[in-house]
C-alpha cells in the first residue's frame, strides 16, 4: 500500500504550548489538576493520568495550593474567576487562537450586540466563547440553524465562529447575513492552521483510494476532517490508533491517504503510516 501523509497530520501550535505549560509543572509537589481534559486525546490523557494528573470538571472541586491549568480549548470567564478564587495556583494553557477569539468577542459586543456563534454547541470552546459575549448569545452548527433564530433586521449582530470550523462553510454564512442585516460585525476567528490541514486533507483525498484519520474522536477537529475527506467521494476511516484499523477495509486498494487531528501524538501517526504500508 503506497501511502501519502498530511505534512500538517498532528499537534498545532495550541496543543503543543499547553501541553508544554503542563509538562513544566509536573515536579511540583502539590496536586496537579487540569480543568477538563486538556486536549481532546484520551492516549495523551493517560499517559498524564499516569503521572498522577487529576482532571477535575468543576472548580469547586479545587483546593487551595493546588496547581491547575486551564485546558487549550479554553474555559468559561465564570470558571476561570471561580478557579482564581479557588487559592489554586492557576496556569492558563488557553490556545492563543482561541484566547484571541475570546477577547475580540468581549471587545465586539461590548454595546450589547448580539454574538451569532458558528459552532457545536456543547463543546468546551464553544461554551467558553460565548461566555465572553457583553450581550445574548446564539449558537448555531449549519444553515438550517441559523434561519430558525427570525434575526432583526435594525439589530446589531457580531458573527463569529469555533477556531475550528470549515471556512469556506463560515464564508457561505457571512456572504447570506450580509444580505439580511443592516448591522453586522465579522470576526475572522478561524484558525489559519484548521485550514491548512482541511485543505491539504482535501487535496490528498483526490488522489488516494481510502482515508484514514487518526485521533480521538471527541475532537471537533478531527471529526471535519474526516467530513472533508469524506465529501470527496472516497472511503474515509476514522481511527484513534492503528489497533483499530481492519485489513478488510483495504481490499483492493493500492493508495492511502493518511492525516491526524491536532490533538494526536506522532507516536500514533507513526504507527498508522506503518501499518498501512505493510498492507
Amino acid at each position: 500500500m503506497n501511502v501519502i501523509r498530511a505534512k500538517t497530520a498532528g499537534f498545532c501550535m495550541g496543543v503543543s504550548l499547553a501541553l508544554q505549560k503542563l509538562d513544566s509543572i509536573l515536579h511540583q509537589k502539590s496536586r496537579i489538576c487540569t480543568l477538563g481534559p486538556i486536549i481532546h486525546n484520551p492516549q495523551v490523557l493517560a499517559t498524564y493520568e499516569k503521572h498522577g494528573v487529576f482532571c477535575v470538571q468543576n472548580p469547586s472541586e479545587l483546593k487551595k495550593g493546588d496547581h491547575v491549568v486551564i485546558r487549550a480549548h479554553g474555559i468559561p470567564r465564570q470558571e476561570e474567576a471561580q478557579a482564581r478564587a479557588s487559592g489554586a495556583t492557576v496556569v492558563d494553557a488557553t490556545c492563543p487562537r482561541v484566547k484571541k477569539a475570546q477577547i475580540s468577542i468581549a471587545r465586539a459586543t461590548r454595546h450589547d450586540a448580539m454574538l451569532l456563534l458558528f459552532g457545536e454547541a456543547e463543546h468546551p470552546e464553544v461554551r467558553g466563547l460565548i461566555s465572553y459575549a457583553r450581550g445574548q448569545a446564539l449558537v448555531f452548527s449549519n444553515r438550517a440553524e441559523l434561519e430558525t433564530f427570525g434575526l432583526a433586521e435594525n439589530q446589531s449582530y457580531v458573527l463569529a465562529s469555533q477556531t475550528t470550523q470549515d471556512r469556506e462553510t463560515f464564508l457561505h454564512l457571512e456572504r447570506m447575513l450580509r444580505e439580511r442585516l443592516l448591522k453586522l460585525t465579522v470576526l475572522s476567528t478561524i484558525c489559519d492552521a484548521t485550514r491548512s490541514r482541511q485543505k491539504e486533507a482535501h487535496d490528498i483525498a483526490a488522489m488516494v483510494d481510502v482515508m484514514v484519520v487518526v485521533g480521538g474522536r471527541q475532537s471537533g477537529n478531527t471529526r471535519r476532517l474526516a467530513d472533508v475527506a469524506a465529501l470527496s467521494g472516497i472511503e474515509t476511516i476514522l481511527v484513534e490508533s492503528a489497533d483499530e484499523l481492519d485489513k478488510k477495509n483495504f481490499l483492493e486498494k493500492t493508495r492511502a491517504g493518511l492525516t491526524a487531528g491536532a490533538s494526536t501524538p506522532k507516536s500514533l501517526i507513526d504507527a498508522a503510516e506503518i501499518w498501512l504500508a505493510s498492507l
